[in-house]
């Protein structure tokens, strides 16, 4: 028992090495040197040079967005100007253009006949409260007459009920509507500040300029056909149901190079492409009322549902600049894993060549503490290497000072 504790302790109180053992072979050192290459090359073409692994980014871009349409249409016998069209009327970054109006008059608080055909009825008992409702207002529970044909469920709410499923004209001018963005980001890492509109532009040039992503990819100023052409849609269509495009603006900069490098990139989506496949609230529309008076004080009200396409602005981006913290930490991950050959290597000489005992028998080797004081010529391990010196030479190899041992 004694003899295994002190077995352990010994065993545990050890000390390994590293050997270096020369193998001359075409296979592993064509291998190794491949693999070795590959590594180099990853870290030097992909991590250094394309992911610019050698600079610290900063990813927390801070930005401003203010936009501005310009454009007249004709919308039932009337002119629309932005104010008409527009909302919000702030000009942010979300926004969107009224392309088709569908209007209900004269509302005022009170009783009516429901107008969906859901509601059809021939007895109150079809009409209870507890029915819910997606009409025009609360079920009252009484079934009246909607017309001399048929009878629907009575609602309280704003009379007469809305009637949202009729063909209206769609104001087809927005197309050549044009829009103005002007934006500014701020890396604060770097207190680092741009905006979209270049220093060399000009007010003339921006009053004449279209934007082009290949012609004038930099001008600030957007045809809406062009916007929804770059999305992949179709304005007509698109102007008829509604729906939501994207402008995105995206800033990535290389700060090591001079400030005139940094430059904006546009590119554009449709983002409810979803809603566009779905057979049910296909499209974007959204509700709202002008209230009046009488001169009696009773209020009445204008109901208006709206279509038009919503524009969303969406800047994103990051910035780099040279920093030697990243740079020292990215060399010395790929000098480490230049290691990974040497491992493969082995587990190919170990396990797959010919000579793999052989090759065991050189790389692993056991040496007690007596070996390490060959003082003596009676010590038994001097008789030993002089019986080994009879059977082997060593001599220096020329690969990196190791030893080489030829048999």
């Amino acid at each position: 028992m004694l003899s295994s504790i002190m077995s352990c302790v010994a065993n545990f109180f050890t000390y390994e090495t590293t050997k270096s053992v020369v193998v001359k072979s075409w296979t592993i050192g064509v291998i190794n040197r491949a693999v070795q290459l590959l590594i180099i090359s990853y870290f030097i073409g992909w991590v250094f040079l394309h992911e610019k692994a050698y600079q610290i980014r900063d990813t927390s871009i801070e930005s401003s967005v203010v936009t501005k349409v310009k454009g007249f249409g004709k919308y039932s016998n009337q002119i629309m100007d932005t104010a008409d069209y527009v909302t919000p009327p702030q000009g942010t970054s979300v926004f969107v253009i009224i392309t088709k109006l569908i209007t209900t008059e004269n509302q005022v608080q009170g009783y009516c006949p429901e107008n969906q055909l859901e509601y059809k009825c021939s007895s109150n008992r079809e009409c209870q409260k507890h029915i819910p409702t997606t009409g025009g207002g609360i079920l009252t529970g009484r079934c009246v007459d909607y017309n001399t044909t048929f009878r629907t469920c009575q609602i309280q709410g704003w009379c007469p009920a809305e009637v949202d499923n009729i063909d209206v004209p769609v104001m087809l001018e927005a197309e050549n509507f044009t829009l103005f963005i002007k934006n500014s980001i701020r890396f604060p890492l770097f207190n680092f500040e741009k905006g979209n509109l270049l220093p060399n532009i000009t007010t003339e040039e921006i009053q004449r300029c279209h934007f082009d992503p290949i012609k004038q990819p930099f001008c600030p100023i957007l045809r809406l056909g062009d916007i929804v052409k770059f999305a992949g849609q179709n304005f007509a269509s698109l102007a008829k149901t509604g729906g939501i495009i994207g402008i995105k603006i995206g800033w990535v900069c290389d700060l090591d190079h001079s400030w005139e490098h940094c430059i904006p990139r546009y590119s554009f989506n449709r983002l409810d492409s979803v809603s566009e496949k779905s057979k049910v609230s296909r499209g974007y529309n959204f509700r709202y009322a002008k209230y009046y008076k009488q001169a009696n004080g009773t209020e009445f009200r204008t109901l208006i549902k709206a279509y038009g396409i919503r524009f969303d602005v969406l800047v994103y981006g990051n910035a780099g600049k040279f920093n030697i913290i990243p740079t020292l930490i990215n060399t010395v991950a790929a000098f480490t894993s230049v290691g990974v050959g040497t491992v493969l290597c082995d587990i190919i000489l170990l396990n797959f060549l010919k000579g793999a005992d052989q090759y065991k028998a050189k790389k692993f080797e056991e040496v007690s503490e007596t070996v390490l004081h060959p003082d003596t010529p009676s010590n038994p391990m001097y008789r030993s290497n002089q019986t080994l010196g009879d059977r082997c030479e060593e001599k220096q190899s020329t690969d990196s000072g190791a030893f080489s041992i030829g048999l």
